[in-house]
């Protein structure tokens, strides 16, 4: 008898394993897939006047607790990421200011801004920039939108999401695909931020904030074993600043006549000069969305004046689903296609998101995109 119950809870171990193994088949599949879109992408006739730099931001280092990540891993991970920028939000200490003891100017030819998150009475969280810039974390959960100078919205963040994972599934995912596929297997879970971007929409009816992503690197997650002097005999870290760095990014336009410094950065984030790139499904570099009439040319984060000639042009690095909003509401959902021209008639709010009909096929519906707004007055 005890055989028979033990052969019989075999089977049904090995048979729960049959949805793992067809979860990192996808993987696979996916993974075949994004090489293809990186190596089929084209670049956009972006305007000379502007320069495009990728980097992350909400990451934090051993100085606010939280993390035992170190400067040195932290510059390694972005250097191996070839970005440009990474805005540090260091978590605030009572006795000591992180924001001034963290990674700031340029190391390994990554631009760093030192910055801080800080968390009021009643709980809302802010990332708080050089230049008094102000950025809402977490919008699902934040209460005061009414606070003073509030410049932007964290309407993606790499920890909200990951905190929706069911832990089983999680675990046994991590075990059949991390080894292979580190980065991609984040893709089983990412999924898009509806109700931050509804916070989002709901906010720009009264007020010009700029989206951005949030990397919320700690490299803090995973599972290790260690002696009795604390050293790691074995383990898996998760979430490592190379995997974070790689999984989401702000793509900021600035002046191409003018070398990127920390007030360039900062005035592009402020602007809504920008653009979230999930590049781990490809990269999204040269993506433009631009507004024109007769006499004038605006970028994402800008206004324009509604006109009779008045037009949007949305351009993409690979052939996509793209979805055109208007306060909040779709307008236009067109597939296929990597420059669209849309007609403007009505004042009104304008972004962009974009997808991947081939993504699609293998994890569902992910945003590859999500621009800032065209305000049409």
């Amino acid at each position: 008898m005890f055989k028979k119950i033990l052969v019989a809870v075999v089977i049904v171990l090995l048979l729960g394993q049959i949805p793992f193994a067809y979860r990192r088949y996808k993987l696979r599949r996916l993974s075949a897939v994004v090489a293809q879109i990186n190596a089929q992408r084209t670049t956009s006739e972006t305007s000379p006047q502007w320069a495009e730099y990728k980097g992350v931001i909400h990451v934090h280092s051993f100085l606010g607790g939280h993390s035992s990540g170190t400067f040195s891993e932290i510059i390694a991970a972005a250097k191996t990421n070839q970005l440009n920028f990474v805005i540090m939000t260091e978590h605030t200490e009572k006795d000591f200011d992180t924001a001034a003891m963290t990674l700031q100017g340029v190391h390994s030819d990554v631009l760093f801004v030192n910055g801080n998150e800080t968390v009021a009475a009643n709980g809302d969280r802010l990332l708080k920039l050089p230049g008094d810039i102000s950025i809402v974390a977490y919008p699902e959960v934040f209460k005061n939108w009414d606070t003073a100078g509030l410049n932007g919205v964290e309407v993606y963040n790499v920890y909200t999401n990951a905190r929706q994972a069911n832990p089983i599934k999680a675990f046994f995912d991590v075990l059949w695909s991390h080894r292979a596929y580190p980065d991609l297997l984040f893709g089983l879970y990412y999924e898009r931020p509806t109700e931050a971007l509804k916070k989002w929409d709901q906010a720009l009816t009264h007020a010009k904030l700029t989206a951005t992503p949030g990397n919320d690197a700690h490299a803090n997650v995973g599972l290790n074993l260690q002696d009795g002097a604390g050293k790691t005999l074995a383990g898996i870290q998760l979430d490592p600043y190379e995997t974070s760095f790689h999984l989401v990014r702000l793509h900021v336009l600035t002046d191409a006549t003018k070398a990127l410094d920390t007030k360039q950065l900062l005035d592009a984030v402020k602007s809504g000069h920008c653009f979230i790139g999930f590049d781990l499904l490809g990269d999204t570099s040269g993506f433009s969305f631009a507004a024109a009439t007769a006499t004038e040319t605006k970028i994402q984060g800008d206004e324009i004046p509604l006109q009779a000639e008045t037009r949007l042009r949305i351009q993409t690095p690979a052939a996509s689903r793209i979805l055109l909003f208007k306060d909040g509401s779709v307008i236009l959902n067109e597939s296929g296609i990597t420059t669209k021209d849309f007609p403007v008639t009505e004042r009104g709010v304008y972004r962009v998101e974009v997808y991947l009909p081939q993504i699609e096929a293998i994890i569902g519906e992910k945003p590859w995109i999500i621009s800032n707004p065209i305000y049409v007055r």
